[in-house]
């Protein structure tokens, strides 16, 4: 048999002999012999099998966008908030922090508010032939590519690069603060 063919052969086609009827069917051979099935099988695929076979590998006619969609950029600003929050809700119990604290917090709006800026003068200022371009969905964008320097890179994966750092730091200074306030609740 052709290496292809054998390649080709499942292996729930391969049945394992004795030893004893291996060196009868032939002296140098393998101990298992080749059953193959017929070519068409009367039995239903399993609809998981189906879903896996349809999957394709490199994927083709997926949509290439070269931004990150706005949804991404309204929970970025999301939580960024929700850090000034936590900030100021759990660590402002002495006198001496309200500074630093609105330091950070403007801080944290200067870094909010440039590149909002920056969007809505482009908004204003595009090209005729680029003003009304069709909404994507969050769906659409997530099952495609982002284009990065000359690379693809999928839409969920850029979303998790894009949000994964700031809930970090959102989720691990709220965390820190709940810790920070119980063990100074139960130090008095």
């Amino acid at each position: 048999m052709k290496p292809a063919a054998i390649a080709a052969v499942s292996q729930s086609s391969i049945t394992r002999l004795g030893v004893g009827k291996a060196r009868a069917a032939s002296k140098a051979g393998p101990s298992w012999v080749l059953a193959t099935k017929p070519a068409r099988s009367t039995e239903p695929v399993p609809k998981q099998e189906v879903a896996s076979l349809t999957r394709e590998l490199v994927p083709h006619n997926r949509p290439v966008f070269d931004g990150l969609h706005p949804s991404v950029y309204k929970v970025a600003v999301g939580l960024v908030a929700m850090f000034a929050v936590a900030a100021w809700i759990l660590f402002d119990r002495r006198p001496d922090i309200e500074l630093p604290l609105a330091m950070v917090s403007v801080l944290l709006f200067v870094a909010v508010l440039l590149p909002l800026s920056l969007v809505l003068i482009w908004r204003k200022y595009r090209p005729p032939s680029q003003r009304h371009p069709g909404q994507i969905t969050f769906r659409d964008w997530i099952a495609g590519d982002l284009s990065v320097r000359g690379s693809r890179l999928r839409g969920v994966h850029a979303a998790i690069d894009v949000l994964l750092p700031l809930a970090g730091v959102a989720f691990g200074l709220t965390a820190i603060g709940i810790v920070f306030l119980i063990c100074s609740s139960t130090a008095s």
